[in-house]
C-alpha cells in the first residue's frame, strides 16, 4: 500500500484540541473503546508494541534503538508502575522518547481519555483555507490553516487565489498552520514561482528494513500566478510541520519575506501506530530534505527574516508592503473574497444516515462506499455494530461545518449518546472516507 506522505498526520474530523494545541486524531474506521485505567498487563503490552514500532518504522535506526532501550529500561525499573491514567502514561512515554530522540513529531497519545487542560475549538476553514481578503492599496491576504490532500486543497486554494488575482503584494498567513501534505505545500509554493522548480524531498525509511526511498516535489502550473508579486509570510511559534515547510521553502527560494516568530521545529513526516488499549504512537518514518539547503528545520524551527511577536506580524507586513498598518485582518480588510462554506455538500447527510443505519443493523451498504472505505468498514464492523446498536435510535443530525479534509462534519444525537462523525463524498457520489465515531458529552 502506498503511504500517504504527510508532515503531521491529517485528520478527517475536526477534533477537539487542548490549550497547548495537541490534536486528538484516530485512524479512519477505528472504534474508540471506553476510557479505563491501565493495568500492569496493559502497560506491558503498550510498551512492547511501542518498542517494536520504533525499531520497525522510525526514520533514524540508531536513534530508534536508543529510544526503545530507554522505554524498556524505564518499564523494567518500575518507572511506569503508578501510571494507570492513560494521559499520564502517554505523557511519561512521550517525555522519555523526547529525552532521546528530540523529535517534535514523536509522541504517545491516549485516543480515549479526555485531554488534559481546558479545551478550545479549532478554527474552521474549508479544504485548508480559512479566509482571503483584499486590503487597501492592492494588497491580498490569505490564511491557510493546513494542507489537506491535493484533490481537496487544490480546488479550494484555486478559488481563493483567483479572487486575489491582480494584487500588487500578497500576505500569506501561516500563524495557525499545523501541517499536512507536502504535495499540497508544493502546490501553494507553485503560485509563487515558475513551474518546474524543485521544492522539497521526503526521504522515507522502508518499514522493517535499512532501505529508504525518495519522493521529490516540484512546482507545477497554476490557474493564476503571483510569481512577480512581493510575498510576505506570517509565522508564529504554533506554525508547525507542513506550515513550517512552506515558510522554509519560501525562504530557501528567496521568494518572500518571513515575518513573525520562530516556528515549532517539526520536519519529520509521521504515521500513527495503534498500540492497543486506546493508545497510539506518532512515529516519524521520514525526513524532509530541501534541495537548496540540503537539510531542514527539525528541532530549530524556521527563523523569520523579521522577528516580531506573532500578534504584530500582520501590522509589520502591511507596513513593509506600503499599506496602512492594522492590528488584525478584520480591521485591515476592505473585502472578504473567500469564506468557508456554511452548508453541507448535497447528499452528505443522507449518506451519513445510511452509514449509521448500516452500522446499527450490522449490514452496511458497501456499494455506496469507495473500495478503501468499504474495506475499513468491513474490518471494523463487529465493533462498530456493537457501538451503534447500544446507542439506540438516531434522533437528530446537525451539520457542524467543513472538516479539515474538505468533507462534512456532523453531530449525531442518539437515544443513548452523542457522536461526532465526518465523511467525504467522492466524485461519483460514493463515500470516499468516513471518520472515526467520536463520543461527545451530551449537550
Amino acid at each position: 500500500m502506498k503511504r500517504l506522505t504527510t508532515l503531521l498526520l491529517p485528520v478527517l474530523v475536526c477534533l477537539p484540541v487542548t490549550a497547548s494545541g495537541q490534536a486528538r486524531p484516530a485512524p479512519v474506521g477505528m472504534v474508540m473503546p471506553q476510557t479505563a485505567a491501565l493495568t500492569v498487563a496493559d502497560r506491558q503490552a503498550i510498551v512492547a508494541k511501542l518498542v517494536g514500532a520504533l525499531r520497525d518504522r522510525y526514520v533514524f535506526l540508531d536513534v530508534a534503538e536508543k529510544a526503545a532501550a530507554r522505554v524498556q529500561a524505564a518499564h523494567a525499573a518500575g518507572d511506569y508502575a503508578a501510571l494507570a491514567d492513560p494521559n499520564a502514561f502517554a505523557a511519561r512515554l512521550t517525555a522519555d522518547l523526547a529525552g532521546v530522540a528530540h523529535d517534535k513529531h514523536m509522541k504517545v497519545i491516549s485516543l480515549t481519555a479526555p485531554p488534559p487542560g481546558p479545551m478550545r475549538p479549532m478554527a474552521r476553514g474549508e479544504g485548508g483555507v480559512f479566509r482571503a481578503d483584499r486590503i487597501a492599496g492592492g494588497i491580498g491576504y490569505i490564511e491557510v490553516l493546513g494542507f489537506p490532500p491535493p484533490m481537496i486543497f487544490k480546488r479550494t486554494l484555486d478559488r481563493a487565489m483567483a479572487a486575489l488575482a491582480g494584487s500588487r503584494a500578497l500576505v500569506i498567513d501561516m500563524r495557525r498552520n499545523g501541517g499536512g501534505s507536502p504535495r499540497s505545500v508544493s502546490y501553494l509554493v507553485s503560485y509563487l514561482v515558475a513551474p518546474g522548480r524543485p521544492i522539497n524531498t521526503i526521504v522515507s525509511r522502508t518499514e522493517k528494513t535499512n532501505d529508504s526511498t525518495r519522493e521529490s516535489f516540484a512546482s507545477e502550473p497554476t490557474p493564476t500566478s503571483f510569481a512577480g508579486v512581493p510575498i510576505y509570510v506570517l509565522t508564529s511559534k504554533d506554525t508547525f510541520s507542513g506550515g513550517e515547510e512552506f515558510a522554509y521553502d519560501v525562504q530557501a527560494l528567496k521568494r518572500g519575506t518571513l515575518i513573525g516568530e520562530v516556528t515549532g521545529g517539526g520536519a519529520n513526516p509521521v504515521d500513527m501506530v495503534e498500540l492497543g488499549h486506546g493508545m497510539a504512537a506518532m512515529i516519524p518514518f521520514g525526513r524532509a530534505e530541501n534541495p537548496v539547503t540540503g537539510t531542514n528545520w527539525e528541532g530549530r524551527g524556521v527563523k523569520p527574516d523579521i522577528v516580531v511577536p506573532a500578534a504584530d506580524a500582520l501590522r509589520t507586513a502591511l507596513t513593509k508592503a506600503g499599506g496602512k498598518p492594522a492590528a488584525d485582518i478584520a480591521a485591515a480588510s476592505v473585502e472578504r473574497v473567500f469564506t468557508p462554506r456554511s452548508a453541507p455538500f448535497p447528499g452528505s447527510e443522507n449518506a451519513l444516515r445510511r452509514i449509521v443505519a448500516g452500522y446499527a443493523s450490522g449490514a452496511p451498504d458497501y456499494a455506496m462506499m469507495a473500495a478503501d472505505a468499504a474495506a475499513q468498514v468491513r474490518d471494523a464492523l463487529p465493533a462498530l455494530h456493537s457501538q451503534f446498536a447500544a446507542l439506540g435510535a438516531l434522533q437528530s443530525v446537525t451539520f457542524n461545518g467543513p472538516d479539515p479534509l474538505g468533507g462534512d462534519e456532523y453531530r449525531l444525537h442518539f437515544a443513548h449518546g452523542t457522536l461526532m462523525m465526518a465523511l467525504v463524498l467522492g466524485p461519483q457520489g460514493k463515500v470516499a472516507a468516513i471518520s472515526t465515531p467520536m463520543p461527545l458529552p451530551a449537550p
